[in-house]
């Protein structure tokens, strides 16, 4: 009779498991639904819910042209609200988002507000001593992609070891990742490491900017192992996958929604002589070079406002038009395999940048031997399943 028992309880415990497990699943299922129907709404959108950390403190924000309150900046949105704004730090591209991809970035006066603006690119990537000796708080608010080699994750990284050592918390005003429905790409390996990927994560890896801030600090990827003081605010209802236009373009060339969707997988042209639209209307769009076959598209970068250096100036490129397919949701090495072997020089073809775009020197010796893209992306899976365990830790959001 006891043996009975024990069994009658033992199955009324895995029954309940399953019911809650079941309720678990079918809650997740109903926010998931709710957050479909209504309005995404960035962190920064929530004023209530940070503003009180920064009233009677020195705020410095780390922004750009992306950050923004119903296309008012968010300096502009704070200094009506008198918070004591001391100064603003600019990543890649600039404060207001102009400068061209790579080109250099002064430190300036931001003309509206009077605000000193302090450039971290280039050789000044983070925020010194000097930097931060009137600052109490750092408030980061910027657009990502979701990219590994956007430069805005480097930036965050030398903000959040700034804040660090320098014993200053950070905030930052989480916004949706617009590449967050598949995870792909090799994970970067330490021998690669640069300012366009700082930490072992793959090219596209399914955070937002404050998931990833999170996954900075939780893992100790900061110089010395230090942690921030970090809090993050998050993006209201939102879910990972959710589509997610951005109301202003990220950097000048990415332009559209097509463009950041495309850009995981054309990035990796820009280690290579193949142009990826730079000097045209329609950057990240589409691909091509003068020695591929004329097969009827064709496009001449000239210099412009976001490109002023294009790969092939005033060259004809032959190549394929982008900006009307479905974007894979996947990195697509297809285009990368088939241009390498119309290439009439292969020894031409990769350049030095390209190695630490992919993250490892694995890719392009798997390209060069004539492996296939199920046998390249076969490589990557262990160390995909190892991130996931990771990234798991740190997610906000379904």
């Amino acid at each position: 009779m006891q043996v009975k028992n024990t069994y009658l309880i033992l199955i009324l415990l895995l029954l309940v498991s399953f019911s809650c497990k079941s309720s678990d699943k079918q809650a997740d299922t109903f926010k998931k639904n709710t957050a479909k129907s209504l309005p995404i709404r960035p962190g920064a959108y929530q004023l209530h819910s940070y503003l009180p950390l920064l009233q009677g403190k020195r705020v410095a924000v780390v922004g750009n042209q992306t950050s923004e309150i119903n296309g008012v900046h968010l300096v502009d949105t704070l200094v009506s609200l008198q918070i004591n704004i001391v100064k603003v730090f600019a990543p890649e591209h600039g404060f207001r988002g102009q400068a061209s991809a790579g080109e250099q970035v002064n430190n300036s006066i931001d003309i509206k507000t009077g605000l000193p603006i302090i450039s971290l690119y280039g050789k000044h990537k983070k925020p010194t001593r000097e930097d931060l000796k009137n600052v109490d708080v750092l408030l980061f608010d910027i657009q990502d992609v979701g990219v590994r080699f956007y430069t805005y994750l480097s930036t965050l990284h030398y903000v959040l070891e700034a804040g660090a050592e320098h014993d200053i918390p950070v905030i930052v005003l989480d916004r949706p990742n617009p590449n967050s429905d598949y995870i792909d790409g090799p994970v970067m390996q330490s021998d690669f490491i640069s300012f366009v990927g700082l930490h072992p994560v793959p090219i596209v890896y399914a955070m937002t900017i404050g998931e990833y801030a999170r996954m900075i600090n939780g893992e100790h990827w900061l110089k010395n192992g230090v942690q921030a003081t970090l809090k993050v605010i998050p993006v209201q209802n939102y879910y990972h996958g959710a589509v997610y236009k951005l109301p202003v373009k990220p950097s000048p060339n990415l332009p559209n929604y097509q463009s950041v969707r495309l850009y995981p997988s054309l990035c990796l042209f820009e280690g290579t002589d193949v142009s990826v639209g730079r000097g045209t209307d329609f950057p990240f769009q589409v691909y091509g070079a003068p020695w591929l076959p004329d097969t009827g598209f064709k496009f001449i970068p000239r210099p412009n406002a976001a490109s002023k250096w294009p790969k092939h100036q005033e060259k004809i490129c032959y190549g394929k038009d982008l900006k009307q397919i479905t974007p894979p949701a996947e990195i697509h090495l297809q285009w990368l395999i088939e241009t390498y072997k119309q290439c009439p020089d292969t020894l031409t073809y990769f350049n030095g940048f390209f190695n630490r775009l992919a993250g490892n020197e694995t890719l392009q010796q798997m390209i060069k031997a004539g492996k296939n893209t199920k046998q390249i992306k076969k490589t990557w899976q262990n160390d995909l399943n190892e991130f996931k365990k990771i990234r798991s830790k740190y997610l906000i959001y379904n």
